[in-house]
């Protein structure tokens, strides 16, 4: 047996000894049975966790085999590498162990559901499908089956370094379903557990399965292994880091006071975690500050041997966190309303600006999107400063007040009353869509990380420079970012999405409120982009063009803004009456009176957009002015003048007859 095998073998036995223990501990291995009530039996109260584990387990191997393959391997001119290519091929396994995994966890969940042997719920082929297709868990593990299938398919094919990070991005994707059920969207504060739970497992599925194919890698003594330690060295703090931070938030979601971490089972497995996490947090500080500096010296046994010993630590980990989720969180007493458990928070009070200015409530999703966004701009203007390079500050001013609007929509009362105002929604929907993205644009981010990133370190690599030049310069850029798209994406989204059921839908999931919002964010930047972005673009419009599509556009927002005024009947209707809302006006007049913010709203947006391209005009004609008089002074003169005064030599000479 090779010792990548034994290594497997033993990554295998961790996390079914973590799982098993877990469950001993937090009582989940042994629960009091009622008699008389029915039961699904020994077998599916075991099949369930470990079929779970199969699958979380087999989908971190396919994240870490991809990403392998993709960053932390070098590849030549977008081909894959000899093992690059052979981590593709062996993520083609992996997922296919995903999906079954998924299968058989469907399987077991109807036979615990139905509270029956998984022989008699297979026979009833009416509680599979029904499980499967009408329950929000079943449709979560169809679709990691499904997904996982596929990713298996495509990935005997893929020989590029872009086929494999799209496969990367689709797995990622695919671990997100099974986040969005079970305790976090049954947890009081569901908002927050449920954004939690979903970054936790996206920083822990490539830390988790990327340390264990380097582990593998390491093992097997391929070739490059000093140049993906140190790649994943870098991706690894900043998985330790969200890691971290989306655990506390989970946790928070969950336990209601701090005794819970030792009175209650959940708590108890809880600090279980965080004492592993500290553990991994140690070997990871040990191995940057020992063992790769080794590597380096072509001594790569202690860190073997430590990467093997922190994968097999982390495996435990995940059959704990398995384990974890099969352990009911401590009784919350949560008030007897509606409105809590639909908005995960009590109805807000009358609207007041005094009230917009104090309630505010933490998005943890779109707060991590604004600390990221205002993190890595200033990251690339202090490394651009230090380097001696100068960066506008008006940039700098627009990029900051944009996201500074954009944490004002997300965070404040706003946010917590456009859940439950249409007219207030509204304000929120056009400030995110045609305020923030105008900000963004100006602040010209794209140029900023073309300068301040640095190129691959080997010719023919893809680093993050590399692979930003490689997408701004895609057929899928290329088509979105046309001028005609760009718009009718702008203009006909806004459409679909209200006079459509995607409204209501939206509204009624955390989920489908984060996608909403973020095409409020794309679909805006995306237009002013094309319209007064600073950024280089696949196509360069006049500004006699800019104009003349800015012109056209908001016509049709207004129109919208009527249509919404002149409707009689009430959108998303099920949404708002069930909150049981005792304050306000009746819900059609605000429903017109959102239509006629988004008719009178658009003269704002168009007045910036106005000075902006005007802006850009006079800074354009200056430019060509100036290059064009350096140009004369390079050939030792005015040309323009120059040509004139010969003309008038020609005429003098005309005139004398010479």
């Amino acid at each position: 047996m090779t010792r990548a095998a034994r290594l497997a073998l033993a990554g295998a036995g961790a996390a079914i000894a973590g799982l098993v223990i877990a469950m001993i501990a937090g009582g989940a291995a042994f629960p009091r049975i009622i008699p008389g009530l029915p039961d699904a039996g020994t077998f599916t109260r075991w099949g369930v966790p470990l079929s779970k584990l199969t699958m979380d387990v087999a989908g971190a191997l396919t994240v870490g085999l991809l990403l392998a393959a993709t960053v932390l391997l070098p590849s030549d001119k977008g081909m894959l590498g000899k093992p690059a290519a052979g981590y593709v091929r062996a993520a083609a396994w992996a997922a296919l162990a995903w999906s079954a995994g998924a299968f058989f966890a469907l399987l077991f969940a109807t036979a615990e559901t139905s509270s029956m042997p998984i022989t008699e719920a297979l026979l009833n082929g009416p509680y599979l499908s029904h499980y499967a297709t009408q329950t929000s868990q079943g449709v979560a593990l169809t679709l990691v089956a499904l997904f996982g299938l596929a990713i298996a398919l495509f990935s005997r094919g893929a020989i590029t370094a872009g086929a494999a990070a799209g496969l990367l991005g689709f797995a990622l994707v695919t671990l997100l379903p099974p986040t969005l059920t079970g305790h976090a969207a049954s947890s009081p504060n569901h908002n927050l557990a449920t954004s939690a739970l979903s970054l936790h497992v996206l920083v822990l599925a490539p830390w988790v399965g990327g340390l264990a194919v380097l582990a593998a890698h390491a093992v097997r003594g391929a070739p490059q292994l000093d140049i993906a330690a140190a790649r994943f060295s870098k991706l690894a703090l900043w998985c330790y880091v969200g890691v971290g931070v989306s655990g506390v938030f989970s946790a928070l979601a969950r336990l209601t006071s701090l005794s819970d971490l030792w009175t209650s089972a959940y708590g108890v497995l809880v600090v279980a975690k965080i004492v592993a996490f500290v553990l991994l947090g140690y070997v990871g500080w040990w191995h940057r500050q020992r063992t790769l500096e080794a590597l380096a010296r072509s001594r790569p046994r202690a860190f073997t041997r430590l990467a093997a010993g922190e994968t097999l630590l982390m495996l435990a980990t995940v059959g704990l966190a398995v384990a974890l989720s099969r352990t009911p969180p401590p009784p919350a007493s949560v008030p007897a309303d509606r409105a809590f458990e639909l908005l995960g928070f009590p109805m807000p009070p009358p609207i007041s600006v005094a009230n917009i200015a104090s309630l505010w409530w933490l998005d943890l999703f779109f707060a991590l999107v604004a600390a990221a966004l205002a993190g890595l701009y200033a990251a690339g203007v202090i490394r651009l400063r230090r380097r001696g390079d100068a960066w506008p500050w008006g940039r700098t001013a627009s990029w900051f007040a944009g996201v500074a609007i954009l944490v004002i929509a997300t965070q404040s009362g706003l946010a917590r009353y456009a859940k439950v105002m249409f007219d207030v929604h509204m304000i929120e929907h056009m400030t995110l869509s045609m305020i923030v993205p105008i900000f963004l644009v100006l602040g010209g981010p794209v140029t900023l990380a073309l300068r301040a990133l640095k190129p691959a370190a080997r010719r023919g690599d893809r680093g993050p420079r590399e692979w930003l030049t490689t997408i701004l310069h895609s057929g899928l850029v290329r088509v979105v970012a046309h001028p005609g798209i760009a718009t009718a994406i702008f203009i006909a989204s806004t459409y679909a999405l209200y006079f459509t059921p995607l409204f209501a839908s939206a509204m009624e999931e955390h989920l489908g409120h984060i996608w909403m919002t973020l095409h409020f964010l794309i679909s805006g930047s995306l237009f002013f982009w094309v319209i007064i972005g600073v950024d280089p673009g696949p196509y360069r419009l006049p500004y006699v063009g800019k104009l003349l599509t800015l012109f056209v556009t908001m016509p049709f927002h207004a129109f919208f803004g009527v249509a919404l005024m002149m409707t009689g009947s009430l959108i998303a209707s099920d949404w708002y009456e069930q909150l049981g809302r005792t304050w306000g006006g009746p819900l059609l007049e605000e429903q017109q009176n959102g239509g006629a913010i988004a008719w009178g709203f658009g003269e704002i947006p168009t007045l910036i957009v106005l000075l902006a391209i005007a802006a850009q005009w006079y800074q354009d004609e200056d430019r060509q002015a100036r290059r064009a008089d350096r140009r004369a002074e390079r050939v030792g003169g005015d040309t323009e003048l120059d040509a004139y005064n010969a003309y008038l030599a020609r005429l003098n000479r005309a005139d004398k007859g010479e």
